[in-house]
């Protein structure tokens, strides 16, 4: 038997024990970029819950479990806890259904009653959460540098099969301590960390008044840059959306900060927040480029390949707009951008060891 269905086995038993009794069904809800897994567990009662599902030797749930609780201090909307299991690596949670921000995107009505309901959220999490925030891991130079460097390792070599040259390994190691001194200059609160459109729920019923989202995936929640989350958000790697569009809401939630007691994390101006925002994109990107090349490359997950062309775009446009990384910015459209369809050709051609094209 697969190791895995010894691990649903083991995950339904331990729902079994801890309601009193065997659900009436658990199906897959889900899975996401890490090792864990989701399973919707169906009650008699008509109601479900979430079962996740962490192999304690890839995953550790007890900081999922302590940044749940921070913000669920601060009156964010998370998932209530109902039980957990840290040896095992089970959470029993309460169930925010099925319909993430980016299936309503979509519809142009709903665009920005959600948005500003994230973006309340978001400042609560600034604001609210913030003193407790000073007890998470630092976003500290090393973490940025580190995230960066997937994008050579996994981006570059291993998907599009590039070999950076020494001169371009100089040119990538500026750029790179660029955007890390840029990041560090910003002030600091909480940082969820991957705060966009797949991992915020629509509460409430379809069509009805937009409420405060619910909010998932927050367990690598960080001390770090004001503007991170806000980049996740408004820079989607999953959809975007036109320039000044992205600017009005950018200015919007300035001054939503400027009014509340995390002033300083406004910056002097409208111009400097921007530029914040849009070198912490950079960075960000960087980073996911070589994610999602690893999700494909290591993990055997390729969905994300179709996201690699948006997340470049964003990080074209950036370096296009910063005369600093003018250089970075030219290599990209020489070296990286024409390489990119081939690539991931190549990619769905030769899948990796154990995947079928």
């Amino acid at each position: 038997m697969p190791i895995q269905d010894l691990r649903l086995e083991e995950l339904t038993s331990w729902v079994s024990a801890t309601l009193g009794g065997a659900p009436a069904a658990i199906e897959v809800a889900s899975a996401d970029a890490s090792f864990r897994r989701y399973f919707r567990a169906h009650l008699s009662s008509g109601d479900s819950l979430i079962v996740m599902d962490a192999p304690p030797e890839k995953e550790d749930i007890t900081a999922f479990l302590a940044v749940a609780s921070l913000l669920d201090s601060a009156e964010v909307h998370v998932p209530k806890i109902h039980a957990e299991n840290v040896v095992r690596g089970f959470i029993l949670l309460e169930d925010l259904g099925s319909t993430p921000y980016l299936d309503l995107l979509r519809q142009d009505h709903a665009v920005d009653p959600l948005y500003r309901a994230a973006l309340d959220t978001l400042l609560v999490m600034q604001t609210r959460a913030r003193q407790g925030a000073l007890a998470l891991p630092v976003y500290d130079a090393a973490v940025l540098q580190r995230e960066m460097a997937l994008f050579p390792e996994w981006f570059c070599a291993r998907h599009l099969g590039y070999e950076l040259t020494d001169e371009e390994q100089d040119m990538l190691r500026r750029s790179f301590d660029f955007l890390v001194s840029a990041a560090l200059a910003q002030p600091c609160s909480f940082v969820h960390r991957d705060y966009h459109s797949r991992n915020l729920m629509v509460l409430g019923q379809p069509g009805g008044e937009v409420r405060e989202p619910g909010v998932l995936d927050f367990q690598d929640a960080l001390w770090g840059p004001v503007t991170y989350d806000l980049v996740s958000l408004l820079k989607d790697c999953y959809i975007c959306w036109p320039r000044a569009r992205v600017e009005a809401w950018v200015r919007d939630y300035r001054q939503r900060l400027l009014h509340s007691d995390f002033a300083e994390g406004a910056g002097q101006s409208d111009a400097e927040f921007l530029r914040w925002f849009d070198l912490l994109g950079m960075q960000r990107h960087i980073k996911v480029l070589g994610i999602f090349a690893r999700l494909w490359w290591r993990d055997g997950k390729p969905g994300y390949l179709d996201d690699l062309p948006l997340t470049l775009a964003y990080l074209r446009q950036s370096a296009h707009g910063c005369p600093q990384l003018k250089e970075f910015g030219d290599w990209l459209e020489r070296i990286v951008a024409p390489q990119l369809d081939a690539a991931r050709a190549r990619a769905l051609a030769t899948p990796p060891a154990g995947m079928t094209a």
